[in-house]
């Protein structure tokens, strides 16, 4: 198994691991998966949205790409959807869950920078847990739910101006959750906040035929927004060190 940087150099990289991770009094599933070129020594805890599972094809179709650039990926259940329900849990509940996904995974891998983030309602919750404080490195959000499909007026922003670390949000122009107008007002005082919007894109990064590209094309722009985002990080780290 190859080796970290020196930083890491006495813990090895595992290979793919499933996980059962105990969430107080219960357990869900974890999937971790490293990266499939150039680890860059970034752990990516990838949260599903409020109808997925951390087997979707969207996430698994998303993960990759992220995987092949360099990112270390843990996948996950939330306990809702571990127990066979499709009703999303109260939001502490949600947010217990990544934590606790979160320190099993800083203690079986070597992890320099951590990303908590996600699809939907997974990201929502990453960047509710990342306003209240919880440490990590970054927030890594796609398909951010800015608001209920028709219901613009019930903006979901009120805490992201206390978010403290970077973050990479990535939405579709034609997000029914996510008004492009909207986001753009909510985000612009956010120095942290870098938005990249795929056009012609839905919720679920889907695009029509006659935008003339394909999904998979739309999900390779959402990779190359990450390593530019990373690659402007690293950039500014090594500047101000």
């Amino acid at each position: 198994m190859a080796a970290r940087s020196a930083g890491n150099a006495a813990r090895a990289m595992p290979a793919r691991a499933e996980w059962r991770i105990a969430v107080g009094a219960e357990t869900t599933s974890a999937v971790f998966e490293p990266a499939l070129d150039s680890p860059t020594g970034t752990l990516f805890v990838c949260a599903h949205g409020a109808g997925g599972h951390m087997a979707d094809r969207g996430l698994l179709a998303a993960t990759e790409r992220l995987r092949g650039r360099g990112v270390d990926v843990v996948r996950l259940n939330f306990l809702y959807r571990e127990q066979g329900s499709n009703r999303p849990d109260p939001m502490p509940r949600l947010a217990g869950c990544i934590a606790a996904v979160a320190a099993h995974a800083r203690r079986e891998v070597a992890v320099e920078r951590l990303l908590l983030g996600g699809r939907s309602m997974g990201g929502r919750v990453a960047s509710m847990m990342a306003a209240d404080g919880f440490a990590c490195d970054g927030l890594l959000l796609l398909a951010y739910p800015l608001h209920p499909a028709g219901q613009p007026d019930k903006l979901r922003a009120a805490h992201l101006e206390r978010i403290e670390v970077p973050v990479l949000c990535v939405n579709g122009t034609r997000d029914t959750l996510c008004r492009q107008d909207l986001m753009e007002r909510a985000v612009r005082p956010l120095a942290r906040w870098t938005m990249h919007w795929l056009e012609g894109a839905d919720h679920s990064f889907h695009v029509l035929k006659r935008s003339g590209r394909t999904d998979g094309e739309v999900l390779d722009e959402m990779a190359d927004a990450y390593a530019a985002w990373d690659f402007a990080l690293r950039q500014r780290r090594t500047t101000s060190a």
